[in-house]
């Protein structure tokens, strides 16, 4: 009988009557990964001591072959046991993470972008239908707001989406990002609201030259090739409101207002609250739309509502 004591742990004894499954026993080093043999620990002289042979310990093959030392394992390792070996190393972590590979993470990022951009579209060109027969942005953006959270309740109340944890540093944390929320859907309305959705939509689309700018002014910095993929952008818009039909300064600062609150509720969203990672983001807009109906509603009333309410 053997016993072999590992740092941190419990002796470990070897015997015949106790046998030991080789692929699942490891020893690691700061260099190496050996895995024990106890066959050939109980083959060898009783003693504690290991002597090493080929520079490995006695009775520990290494798990990953050097590719200079080829074919040299102690003991003289079959190609079966080598198969054992392979089955019974842990499998490598992908950096990625959560065991999906790059390209699948890739293609699900582009449909999910994809998808996010043709609802965008609708909503807008919807937006645009109701303000047409409901000229009061303000009440509208309300009333999306006040769509939302009831959504969202719902979702909570029927356990479709978890709940999560409300605690006052929560709602703390939450306070700008959603007043940042309020003024980037108030904007977008009142601008779909004086000019044609189109202009609307493209002036909006430059919202990620806003995002380098201001996250560049908050202590991000991006490689040249970033800002000279916005230039293209920039231009585009700049074309877009030149040759706009329906032009008019207010729809071009409506829109262009929108992007900033937009810009900014990112960056304090991720900013504010970095203690709350467990919070997932369908969680996290919901509980911002909620917070940003106290914050519009009152002051819909106050702009709109006599315009509204017949008689007020």
């Amino acid at each position: 009988m053997l016993t072999l004591n590992l740092i941190s742990s419990s002796p470990v004894t070897f015997s015949k009557s106790n046998p030991i499954n080789a692929s699942s026993l490891f020893i690691r080093t700061q260099n190496h990964k050996y895995l024990i043999s106890p066959s050939s620990l109980l083959n060898k002289p009783t003693s504690p001591n290991f002597t090493k042979i080929h520079g490995y310990p006695l009775g520990l093959t290494p798990l990953i072959q050097d590719s200079s030392a080829k074919n040299e394992y102690p003991f003289g390792i079959s190609s079966k046991n080598r198969s054992l070996i392979a089955k019974a190393a842990p499998p490598e972590s992908n950096p990625e993470g959560d065991g999906e590979t790059k390209p699948n993470k890739t293609l699900k990022l582009a449909l999910v972008f994809g998808f996010w951009y043709f609802q965008n579209i609708v909503f807008n060109i919807y937006n645009k239908k109701v303000l047409n027969v409901f000229p009061f942005p303000w009440l509208l953006a309300s009333f999306q707001l006040f769509a939302g959270s009831v959504w969202m309740l719902v979702l909570w109340s029927l356990k479709l989406q978890p709940c999560p944890k409300v605690t006052k540093p929560f709602i703390v944390a939450l306070l700008g990002p959603a007043l940042f929320h309020t003024i980037g859907h108030i904007s977008a309305c009142v601008s779909f609201s004086k000019v044609a959705v189109s202009f609307t939509h493209v002036i909006k689309s430059a919202e990620p030259v806003f995002s380098v700018i201001f996250s560049s002014f908050l202590g991000d910095t991006y490689p040249l090739k970033v800002w000279l993929s916005i230039l293209p952008i920039v231009f585009g818009c700049s074309l877009a409101a030149v040759t706009e039909v329906s032009f008019n300064f207010g729809g071009l600062w409506g829109a262009m207002i929108s992007n900033v609150g937009f810009v900014l509720r990112n960056i304090f969203s991720k900013k504010s609250l970095q203690n709350f990672k467990e919070v997932d983001g369908l969680n996290l807009y919901g509980w911002i739309s909620i917070i940003s109906l106290f914050y519009l509603f009152p002051v819909a009333i106050f702009v709109e509502g006599s315009q509204w309410i017949p008689g007020a």
